[in-house]
């Protein structure tokens, strides 16, 4: 897990995440998740999905689901447009219809499991994107690849860089101290492997991350 300090540090992350991306391209994937906050969590579990600007949501739904069971413990239908940062945040509702969460675009209950547990972004055609956290050695997984770590409360999963999709939540996904619904920072071109194995050393001993601002 990494301490974020700023913007510039996410990017360094992302570098060090590259060894064969492939790239989301047109797909909406989920770029961070805060399922487990110090306290109640209620109005402030978010979700965030990156994409398209302009990219129209209706008609595509989030699941929850359990990993115990594999069965879907929470459906939520979308509706909305993701904007032109191409950052659109699900916000958790504190029960007035309003979220606790920073820049949220949509406010609906999204109190997620703390897991071992999977979340799944569908539209008509299929899944989209999955994100499967925690030990699933006696549970069921539904995710992409191998589950990302289990962070601890009132740290977020974001993915190191929203542009690149390596179909596996362990490289995907990195645990972060300081969550922030409604920023990221993205690197659209690949890293040979020299630079890739320098800047993930550097990552490492230096604790980098970005910072809300």
């Amino acid at each position: 897990m990494i301490s974020r300090k700023s913007n510039y540090g996410r990017a360094l992350c992302a570098l060090a995440c590259m060894t064969a991306p492939t790239f989301a391209g047109a797909t909406t994937v989920i770029s961070e998740l805060l399922y487990d906050v110090s306290g109640t969590d209620t109005g402030q579990v978010f979700l965030e999905l990156y994409g398209i600007p302009g990219t129209v949501l209706d008609g595509m739904q989030i699941e929850g689901v359990n990993g115990t069971t594999g069965s879907v413990y929470k459906t939520v239908l979308l509706t909305g447009v993701i904007p032109a940062d191409g950052v659109f945040v699900i916000g958790d509702d504190d029960g007035s219809g309003n979220s606790l969460v920073a820049n949220t675009d949509f406010v609906t209950s999204i109190d997620f499991q703390n897991g071992p547990d999977s979340i799944v972004l569908r539209d008509a055609g299929g899944i989209l994107d999955a994100l499967g956290y925690g030990d699933f050695s006696a549970a069921i997984f539904a995710g992409e690849g191998t589950a990302a770590a289990d962070v601890a409360t009132g740290w977020s999963l974001a993915r190191a860089n929203p542009l690149l999709d390596t179909n596996d939540n362990s490289v995907d996904f990195l645990g972060f101290d300081i969550p922030t619904p409604g920023l990221v920072s993205a690197s659209p071109v690949p890293v040979p492997a020299a630079a890739w194995l320098f800047l993930s050393g550097f990552a490492g001993l230096v604790g980098v991350a970005r910072r809300k601002t």
